[in-house]
């Protein structure tokens, strides 16, 4: 079965993409730590890899820029629904793709990620779910995970990232709070 993504344009003005996953607000958190908005501050698009829990997320993350989410196993059958599973992001001439990360299990196999965008060239795939920052480059694509901002796992602190662009390449930073 192939996999159905939702498509999402935006100009290239977009330079600075803040990145945040595994928000679990409130089972894991009452509310969003203000180290994050200070991290975010700035940013020109928010992405967020799912697990929100509450939608109300969304709207705490739109006060500091456009916000777009899919929706992760945590969170509710409407949220998902809502959300989707899968988005590709195009901005200028850079392609995204985004994803919660359980359909692939505690691993990162990255050839099989980056094949439910297939046949689209990705310069980078976000993702959550392990609650772990990754920032790795594998096979001319960056994976980029920001870790979780309130519920890090096996020693990592609290984070979110930073992906900047620059003509048709994406880096990544991760930010430690």
């Amino acid at each position: 079965m192939k996999a159905q993504y939702i498509t999402v344009e935006y100009d290239e003005t977009i330079k600075t993409i803040g990145v945040v996953s595994d928000t679990h607000i409130p089972s894991r958190a009452r509310f969003l730590p203000p180290e994050l908005f200070r991290a975010l501050d700035g940013a020109d698009l928010i992405l967020h890899c799912g697990d929100l829990v509450k939608a109300e997320i969304i709207v705490e993350l739109e006060a500091i820029a456009p916000v777009e989410a899919v929706g992760g196993n945590m969170d509710p059958p409407e949220l998902k629904n809502k959300l989707g599973r899968l988005k590709l992001l195009r901005i200028g001439e850079i392609t995204i793709g985004m994803l919660h990360g359980d359909i692939t299990g505690r691993q990162v196999p990255f050839k099989q990620v980056a094949s439910l965008f297939a046949p689209h060239e990705l310069q980078a795939i976000v993702f959550g779910h392990i609650h772990e920052p990754v920032n790795r480059e594998y096979d001319g694509i960056l994976f980029f995970n920001p870790g979780s901002a309130v519920d890090p796992r096996h020693g990592f602190s609290p984070s979110c990232g930073l992906l900047s662009i620059a003509g048709k390449k994406v880096s990544g930073r991760i930010i430690f709070f």
